[in-house]
């Protein structure tokens, strides 16, 4: 597996959880909080119990739980579970659940004790909800009250590291520094009466005739994606694939847009902001 910057930190991180029933960790997009530290924990046999990891959104949920199953060469439902609205699939065999937050509060509430539930990671903290405070507050009071060793570890990609001192201030902290890359910015104004989705999809034409590689594009809905694919039929090389990315779609088309494109081939993904912060996008 290619090194990620989280594997700098991980030695450290796993100390500070042996010591500490609580530790905020601070980790930009893509350093490999979500998709390696997991496995790791698992693999150094950091709990004895059961680790939940809670997730934002349902997409970043089933793809991350179908991306650390496939490490493994598992199916989800073996060694790794999943528990979203509307879908549960877990096993006595499962060590990591990735469950939404609305799912997690619910669990607290029919057994407040979190039995045989050792470790939460509370992933993407930063996006902030009332279902993740909720889950959050429930959680310290199961600490203090019932389960004094019950582990917690708050992850956030931007969060506000002093508010989250300030509410956890017993827990250890831990930074990684994470990889910086050139960034160009460019600012196009749009006419008063121009056409939104017609304007997008003559600049993505544009643009992949001046540039390499993939492109990511954020539109503000399903909508959205859906005419602006619609608008680019016919407009574009056979050799680039237009990937949509959002959460009512099937996880094959989820995966399409996620995994880095096949050889000789080049992606527009049309996501919504769920590819900003819960999501990183291969390539």
């Amino acid at each position: 597996m290619s090194l990620l910057p989280i594997d700098d930190v991980l030695p450290e991180l796993i100390n500070q959880l042996n010591t500490n029933s609580q530790l905020i960790l601070k980790a930009p997009p893509g350093a490999g909080k979500s998709t390696r530290l997991p496995l790791v924990l698992l693999q150094q046999g950091v709990v004895a119990g059961k680790v939940i990891m809670l997730e934002p959104r349902r997409l970043a949920a089933r793809n991350i739980a179908s991306y650390l199953a496939s490490q493994l060469g598992e199916k989800v439902g073996d060694t790794i579970g999943l528990r979203v609205r509307g879908e549960t699939r877990v096993s006595s065999r499962t060590k990591l659940e990735i469950v939404t937050e609305g799912v997690m509060t619910r669990m607290l509430q029919q057994d407040p004790e979190l039995t045989g539930i050792d470790l939460l990671i509370f992933d993407e903290f930063h996006e902030r909800s009332l279902d993740a405070d909720l889950s959050l507050a429930l959680t310290l009071e199961v600490q203090e009250a019932l389960r004094d060793d019950l582990k917690v570890l708050v992850m956030s990609a931007t969060l506000d590291a002093e508010a989250l001192i300030n509410l956890l201030p017993q827990a250890g902290y831990i930074e990684s520094e994470g990889r910086s890359y050139p960034v160009e910015l460019r600012y196009k104004r749009l006419t008063e009466k121009a056409n939104f989705i017609g304007a997008v999809a003559k600049e993505i034409v544009t643009l992949l005739s001046r540039e390499s590689g993939s492109m990511l594009v954020f539109l503000p809905g399903a909508g959205e994606i859906r005419r602006l694919v619609e608008q680019l039929d016919g407009q574009l090389e056979n050799e680039v694939l237009v990937c949509p990315l959002y959460g009512q779609l099937t996880g094959s088309q989820q995966q399409q847009a996620i995994t880095v494109a096949p050889k000789g081939k080049r992606k527009v993904v049309l996501t919504t902001n769920i590819a900003e912060t819960s999501l990183t996008i291969e390539g």
